[in-house]
């Protein structure tokens, strides 16, 4: 199974909504999307429209691992669907289109 895992945004670009294809121990599927700020544990990073409709859509396979004090002591965890049980969403974008 390791000989199938896929780091989709290197190897086809950042448009799937996950960063890695991967499989659980049971090998279904799993989409795993990852956050890495230098920062603390708290500190916010930025999610797409496109990575939280896949979350969404594929909640039993997708998770978030989130990376931290990366250029430290690089630590981790993972969240799981849906994310506003863990994070508050905030808009920071808008995308303006012609009528």
């Amino acid at each position: 199974m390791a000989a199938k895992v896929r780091w989709v945004s290197q190897e086809d670009g950042d448009g799937a909504g996950y960063d890695i294809a991967s499989f659980a121990p049971d090998g279904l599927p799993r989409l795993i999307e990852v956050k890495t700020t230098n920062g603390w544990e708290r500190t916010p990073f930025y999610i797409s429209r496109n990575e939280l409709e896949v979350a969404d859509a594929r909640r039993h396979e997708w998770s978030l691992v989130r990376l931290f004090d990366f250029s430290r002591d690089a630590r981790a965890f993972e969240l799981r669907p849906p994310l506003e049980a863990h994070v508050s969403l905030m808009a920071t974008q808008f995308q303006a289109a012609f009528n």
